[in-house]
């Protein structure tokens, strides 16, 4: 009986969650699909790794979208429930709320689980991957932008003229370049030579000229500054490049756990970074946490209204789901200035949905009614 009534319940379950999870991987896909769109026409990358940026971006979306995913799930399943009277008639079976519980436990497991190996692996690994895709296409950028003996920007605000240039050794010869990024100043080099170099450990690209001038003049144009010089290396980060999508060096995000351990053991200074790292260490496991008890909140949330549908459950889920993320936005920001201890500022969110969930859950095993959702949604009597 109760084997029968539990694969039942799971059977209600899984759809919505594979068809709510989808849907909320393709919002935010179509969101960041527009920018690295632009890339296309705008940076010459090719629809290979257009898919390629897409695939490492995938892991970090269903991490955003598990929580919303699994709370929306379970919460349609027992509101149909509820709405066909299936929950009362349970009840007058001797069938408790509680005794429903062990698939919404599975459920909400296989989550926490997939959720932990996703922010533990899939998504760092993911960030790391687009920002290095990233780098390669800013390096060959560099290479396929330069032309001989023509203007060209292969990076924005950045215009070189170059006599030679060999792809091989990436050496110019008899350089003019012109550099806008700053704006409040306009640097211009001439050079005899230069070379192009990548550094990929910070994901740098640095101009190496070699025997040249720099002409410095300001906003205004009223003074212009001469230096000589036998070496000047010019810096160009991706930031600089694709400012939309990258940054300069390796953030807490892209960094494995031991990675992240490491860098705290070393930072001697307990600053704006060393918070930001301990925040992204309590976050990948407080975030999975937080979806196995979004689906447990399902049960009761779906079990009290048995009144408009699924539009209910999808209006409940996505509202519970926007404060549960408004409090971990809010604490992470807090917790980065370390006016909170980032150890103690990640897992609030999580004992707000526990406390939430236990509160729930008593008062649906009462059946008492939540006086928010009564007066919004109100039971139907039957």
């Amino acid at each position: 009986m109760k084997f029968t009534l539990h694969k039942y319940i799971l059977q209600e379950i899984w759809p919505p969650l594979t068809a709510s999870l989808v849907v909320f991987v393709f919002i935010v896909l179509a969101a960041r699909v527009i920018n690295i769109s632009e890339w296309v026409v705008n940076h010459g990358v090719n629809p290979l790794q257009m898919l390629g940026m897409i695939s490492y971006l995938i892991p970090g979306m269903i991490l955003f979208a598990l929580p919303a995913s699994a709370l929306m799930a379970v919460f349609i399943a027992f509101h149909r429930l509820s709405g066909d009277n299936e929950i009362q008639a349970l009840k007058s079976s001797g069938i408790s709320l509680y005794q429903v519980l062990p698939p919404v436990v599975l459920i909400s497991t296989v989550c926490f689980g997939a959720a932990l190996l996703i922010s533990l692996i899939g998504a760092p690994w993911g960030n790391r991957s687009f920002k290095d895709l990233v780098f390669r296409v800013a390096q060959s950028k560099a290479d396929l932008g330069i032309q001989e003996r023509v203007f060209s920007e292969p990076f924005n605000g950045v215009t070189f003229y170059v006599n030679s240039f060999s792809a091989g050794d990436r050496t110019i010869q008899d350089v003019f370049l012109v550099d806008r990024r700053d704006p409040s100043s306009v640097n211009t080099i001439v050079a005899k030579e230069g070379r192009i170099e990548s550094r990929p450990e910070s994901r740098i690209i640095t101009v190496r000229f070699k025997d040249g001038t720099i002409f410095i003049s300001g906003k205004k144009q009223a003074e212009v500054r001469t230096i000589r010089f036998d070496l000047y290396d010019l810096t160009i980060g991706l930031d600089d490049i694709m400012p939309a999508l990258t940054a300069r060096q390796l953030s807490p995000k892209e960094m494995s756990l031991k990675e992240l351990v490491d860098s705290l053991r070393n930072t001697k200074n307990r600053d704006a970074e060393y918070h930001e790292a301990l925040m992204e260490v309590m976050e990948r496991f407080s975030i999975p946490f937080a979806v196995f008890l979004m689906g447990l909140i399902g049960v009761p949330l779906g079990a009290q209204l048995r009144a408009g549908g699924r539009f209910v459950g999808i209006v409940v889920s996505f509202v519970v789901f926007l404060l549960y993320y408004l409090m971990l936005a809010g604490f992470r920001s807090i917790g980065e200035t370390g006016v909170v201890s980032p150890a103690v500022g990640s897992w609030i969110p999580v004992f707000f949905l526990l406390f939430g969930c236990i509160w729930l859950m008593r008062r649906a095993a009462k059946e008492r009614t939540i006086n928010i959702l009564e007066r919004f949604f109100p039971v139907q009597e039957t």
